[in-house]
Order: structure tokens, then C-alpha cells, then sequence
């Protein structure tokens, strides 16, 4: 008898990334990021690290008050891909973040829309 996966469930272990660095692209560019851009700064990001994993997501904060949506997009690294020494991993931080930073200005340079404003 073949059983089918849950659609839902409960995940109490989840490895959290040593390293996480997050791009407000969706507030800058009035869109999402598509997955050819994804995979562009996937390529990117292997030029710094040896391997990294990129998350879109859309998110949405709600509460009894207000109500956002945004759609971030996220860069992880793993314990295993950081430099132990401490000057090294500001290093790989700042060439992450400037690299992240240039592919979303490019990103949004290329298509961009106009954010309605409430």
C-alpha cells in the first residue's frame, strides 16, 4: 500500500544557517525576483563561497493592526562554507553584501515596477 506524503507537519529540527544575508528586492523593485535572476546571483555568490542556498520568498506579516507583504530574497551559508578566522569572515560578509547589492540594482535596473503606495 503506497501512503502519500502529509500536506502539512511539524518541523522541529531545522539546521538555522551559520550565515544569512537578506535583500529587500520586492521594496525596491516592485516585483519579484525571477528564477533566472535567482539563479544568476546563485552563480554570483559561488565566485565568494563554495556553495550557498538562495531562498525567494513572499511574505506576509499579519497581525489584529496591520498587514505587510513583501518579497525578500535570502542568502545562506553553512558553518562548513564560513573561514574559521574572524577577519576573513568580515571579509566574505562584505563581498557577499556588496555582491547581493549590485545584482539587485542591476536586477531592478533591467525591470522595475512602480510600488502602489496605500
Amino acid at each position: 500500500m503506497q501512503t502519500e506524503p502529509p500536506i502539512a507537519f511539524v518541523s522541529r529540527s531545522h539546521e538555522l544557517p551559520a550565515l544569512e544575508l537578506r535583500i529587500n528586492f520586492g521594496l525596491f523593485a516592485g516585483r519579484e525576483a525571477t528564477v533566472a535572476e535567482i539563479d544568476e546571483l546563485g552563480q554570483m555568490i559561488l565566485a565568494a563561497a563554495p556553495s550557498v542556498s538562495v531562498v525567494s520568498e513572499k511574505r506576509r506579516e499579519i497581525s489584529h493592526e496591520s498587514e505587510a507583504a513583501l518579497h525578500q530574497v535570502r542568502i545562506e551559508l553553512s558553518t562548513e562554507d564560513l573561514p574559521s578566522e574572524h577577519e576573513f569572515l568580515a571579509d566574505l560578509e562584505q563581498r557577499l553584501v556588496s555582491t547581493a547589492e549590485h545584482w539587485a540594482r542591476e536586477c531592478i535596473a533591467d525591470r522595475h515596477t512602480e510600488v502602489d503606495e496605500p
